[in-house]
């Protein structure tokens, strides 16, 4: 295969990440608002789809750089490596998407990359130097980014109990009636700004790794993110959030607990803050673990019973399985390369 159908069939498979990505984390943009009866499942993600694409003209490419050669030394990586990542990640993100468990695709792709990294390098140098193919040093983003696995529901989970908070304080002489007729309206601004947050985050990893693929392939002479490379990330993630996740919709929106617009609102504000400050960082952060966090935090404010908590412990599952899970499936595919192709 030439170089360039090479970089050409790793890109399209990266989009269809992309369009995963968007289809898997769908739920986490319109959840709540269609929990909520404020929009309808149709108009919720038409809402998001637009947002998620409208991001790409207000943020920066902090997260796609992070991405593209924060985690694997860039100088041992391979086309060959980044498509065996991304089998990794969307193998993974289609096995939850079946269970109908909201995981963190951003974590997916990091370690599908990871894992293929580490079986490349593990041929090449043998086993006992497998991790050299990971920043694990100066300059690397991997504790930062553990770190905010657990983070980033904490955030949003302490956001949006504030939030709560401090609506009851406002509106303690209305009724609950009368407060949702304010966050039925309130919560269309919410959901934009989630979904805003989701795009900014979770597009430009894609964007990364595409850029991760051009400069391995020798059409980039630096690593940098393209213009053509965004908008095509943030097209196929819009795209994605347009086709929906009816699986984890129900399980985020309905059964981890039950909302009303004003803690729909809350909740995707909390969420969004969580997103937007590791987007700020240039971290990638997933916005599932931010919006779950934040509905648990919204159904705790009433009583801890409110929270399935049992629903609760198998995300958190989910989301401590998902790295070493896609990297162990991209492992195994880099392997499979290598014995068909010699790569």
């Amino acid at each position: 295969m030439s170089t360039f159908s090479l970089a050409a069939l790793i890109i399209g498979i990266a989009l269809v990440f992309d369009y995963l990505n968007g289809f898997h984390d769908a739920a986490n943009s319109i959840a709540t608002v269609v929990a909520t009866r404020v929009l309808t499942p149709l108009q919720a993600v038409v809402w998001a789809a637009f947002f998620n694409f409208a991001a790409a003209f207000l943020f920066g490419t902090a997260v796609a750089s992070t991405v593209g050669k924060g985690f694997v030394d860039l100088r041992l990586v391979t086309p060959y490596v980044i498509m065996a990542g991304l089998a990794g990640a969307i193998a993974w993100d289609l096995i939850t998407w079946w269970w109908g468990l909201p995981t963190s695709s951003s974590h997916a792709l990091i370690g599908g990359y990871a894992g293929a990294a580490i079986a490349r390098v593990g041929l090449i140098r043998g086993f006992h130097h497998s991790f050299d193919a990971l920043n694990l040093g100066k300059g690397g983003q991997w504790p930062l980014t553990i770190t905010f696995i657990f983070a980033a529901p904490m955030i949003g989970l302490i956001s949006a109990y504030a939030l709560m908070v401090l609506v009851y304080w406002i509106f303690q002489r209305s009724t609950p009636s009368k407060m949702d007729q304010y966050f039925r309206k309130l919560q269309l601004v919410s959901a934009a700004a989630f979904s805003l947050s989701h795009g900014s985050n979770d597009a430009q990893k894609t964007a990364g790794l595409i850029a991760g693929v051009l400069y391995t392939s020798h059409y980039t002479k630096a690593f940098e993110i393209p213009t053509w490379v965004l908008m095509c990330a943030y097209s196929a993630i819009a795209l994605g959030t347009l086709s929906g996740g009816w699986r984890i919709v129900r399980t985020v929106g309905g059964r981890l607990t039950r909302l009303k617009p004003r803690s729909g609102f809350c909740a995707e504000t909390g969420a969004a803050t969580a997103v937007l400050f590791a987007t700020h960082l240039g971290l990638p952060v997933s916005t599932t673990h931010a919006i779950a966090g934040a509905i648990t935090g919204v159904g705790s404010i009433h009583r801890m019973k409110a929270v399935r908590w049992g629903i609760a412990t198998n995300i958190v599952w989910a989301w401590v399985l998902t790295i070493p899970a896609a990297a162990v499936i991209a492992w195994v595919s880099f392997m499979l390369l290598h014995a068909a192709a010699g790569v």
